[in-house]
Order: C-alpha cells, then sequence, then structure tokens
C-alpha cells in the first residue's frame, strides 16, 4: 500500500484573530501550495526522507525531522488503542519555505498524520487527530495552537473554539474574495516571533480585539463582505512585528493605496496578504508585491481562493 497526502498552506491569525483564526490556501492556477508526504508500507521501524525545493532547509537525521515524532506519536496513540503498528516509509516533499508565516510545520504534520490515519484505516477521531496535531506543531512553534493545522487539515476559514470536544468551527467565507500572498524569501521564527508578543495588553486593546473578531465573525455569517474586510485589522501581533519585517509597512501602505479592502502579515510573517474582489486588481497588487517585495529567489507570490477541502490525497508522484 501506497498513498501520497497533501496539506495546504495556511494563514495564521488573519489579522483580526491573533492565535483563534486560520484560513488554508488554494492558488487560482491550480497548483498546490503546501507539503505533500508519501507513506509505503516497509518490513519494520520508521524511515524518514525529504525531497523538494525545501528540503536543504531541515536537519539531514532523519529523526530529528517532525516526520519521524509524528510517526512515533502516532504509534503510541496505536499502542493504546490495542492496534498493530507496521512499518512505514514517510517521504516528506518540503515545497513550503520554514518560517514564511504559511504554515509550513503545519503543512507537514497535517500531511504525515493525515497520512499515517490513512494508512492505519483511520484509526483516530478527526478530533483525535487534529489535537495530536496541534501538539506536534506546538513542538516546532514553541506552544500548542490550532490556528495553522485545523485549516490546513479541515479546510476553509477555522475559528478556534477549544471546548470539549469541539477544538475549531468552520466560519462561513466570502467566494468572490481573491487573497494574494507574497513570500518575501526572508526567514521569520514563529518562535522567535512569538517571544516579541508583550505577556500583557491594555484593556481597552483587549476590548477591541475582542469586538473587532466578534463583529468579523458576525459579518460573515451574515454575508456583508465590506464590513467583514474593514475588520482585517490586527491590533495584537501586527504593531509589534511589523517593524522588524523588511518592507512590510511599505508593501501593505500600497496594497490599500491601490485598492485592497485589507492587508495584513500572514501567521507570524514575512508573507504579506492583500484582500480584493476583482481579479484584475489582484494581478496588480500581485505584479507589485513581486517588483517591490520579494528579496531573492526563495520568494513568490500566488493568487488564493481559501482552500475548502483541506488535507486530501493525491496522485503518487509520476502517475495521473
Amino acid at each position: 500500500m501506497t498513498i501520497r497526502v497533501y496539506a495546504p498552506a495556511s494563514m495564521g491569525n488573519v489579522s483580526v484573530g491573533f492565535d483563534v483564526l486560520g484560513g488554508a490556501l488554494a492558488p487560482i492556477d491550480g497548483s498546490l501550495l503546501g507539503d505533500c508526504v508519501s507513506l509505503a508500507e516497509v518490513e519494520q521501524g520508521i524511515e524518514v526522507s525529504t525531497i523538494g525545493k525545501f528540503a536543504h532547509k531541515l536537519p539531514s537525521d532523519p529523526k530529528q525531522n517532525i516526520l519521524y515524532d509524528c510517526a512515533v506519536a502516532y504509534q503510541k496513540e496505536l499502542t493504546q488503542l490495542g492496534k498493530p503498528f507496521k512499518g512505514v516509509s514517510l517521504v516528506l516533499e518540503k515545497e513550503l519555505p520554514v518560517g514564511s508565516g504559511l504554515g509550513s510545520s503545519a503543512s507537514s504534520v497535517v500531511a504525515a498524520l493525515y497520512g499515517l490515519n490513512e494508512f492505519y484505516d483511520n484509526a483516530l477521531s478527526k478530533n483525535q487527530l487534529l489535537l495530536l496535531m496541534g501538539q506536534l506543531e506546538g513542538q516546532i512553534s514553541g506552544s500548542v495552537h490550532f490556528d495553522n493545522v485545523a485549516p490546513s487539515y479541515l479546510g476553509g476559514l477555522q475559528l478556534m473554539v477549544e471546548r470539549d470536544d469541539v477544538l475549531c468551527s468552520t466560519i462561513p467565507s466570502f467566494d468572490d474574495w481573491y487573497w494574494v500572498v507574497a513570500f518575501s524569501g526572508a526567514k521569520v521564527s514563529t518562535a522567535e516571533a512569538r517571544a516579541l508578543m508583550p505577556n500583557q495588553v491594555e484593556l481597552k486593546t483587549a476590548l477591541k480585539f475582542g469586538q473587532n473578531l466578534a463583529a468579523f465573525i458576525d459579518a460573515s455569517h451574515r454575508g456583508n463582505s465590506d464590513l467583514a474586510a474593514s475588520l482585517l485589522v490586527d491590533i495584537i501581533a501586527e504593531p509589534v512585528r511589523a517593524p522588524l519585517i523588511p518592507g512590510f509597512v511599505e508593501s501593505k501602505n500600497a496594497m490599500l493605496e491601490l485598492g485592497a479592502m485589507a492587508s495584513g502579515i500572514s501567521g507570524s510573517g514575512p508573507t504579506l496578504f492583500a484582500v480584493t474582489t476583482d481579479l484584475a486588481k489582484a494581478q496588480q497588487l500581485q505584479d507589485y508585491l513581486q517588483q517591490n517585495y520579494i528579496q531573492n529567489d526563495d520568494g513568490f507570490s500566488h493568487i488564493c481562493k481559501l482552500d475548502t477541502l483541506g488535507a486530501r490525497r493525491e496522485a503518487l508522484r509520476g502517475t495521473v
């Protein structure tokens, strides 16, 4: 048995929902923006290898790869359920840059654990699997949060609920929104970006954050696109992180001047996103970012919609 699984890139925070809101991304040109993992049965043990554009950014020791930890953690879950663990080989196609603000580690973790669950006849429930994804991704990012793994796994725009058996809830999204994303090519460590955050915020800031998020969720359910877009404002993380991302402030201002409905930092950055309902405008925004925001050959930009499918099986490499 050999399977190949894809998990899309994701935007954590989406400006208005620090640590509690995330969306999955799908380029409109049909390309895959995310990581794939291929799994095959082997005689015994756990084998891990990495290929792809950004494979050289990961540790060379397979046991230092997060996929190895995913397999070990999944094996423990199977043992607790009294189910056998057969030897498995995992090959990671690392196509998302590390430290990009696009849920790179989450994509790898989601693809690995979703694939393992498929490989072992869906031994874990959706909720059990999501919990495990959050725990494994937290080993890299420095804390357990679900705003990248949940949308990468489930697709769409996800609000983190984390109550009893309900970890997240799918929020209605706007089908006519284009999400223009640009990764500059620089690297921002999620753990380091999190360390910049203050331990406390003023009461008025906390109240405004809650008001903005609640109003955004309400506008999304009511289908009020203009109001929802106007609420995509980050008053928690962006004031701290923006000055540290080269070119971000200038490019965000340019996005708004060019007519974007909103613009902000994807996750911890440095990826920048901008929202518009006009495809020609989206192409104009992308052109600006390609010329002014991208710094090196690692950088790229895409015009996206939200990926509503989440993690899924893909054709094996070399097959149709």
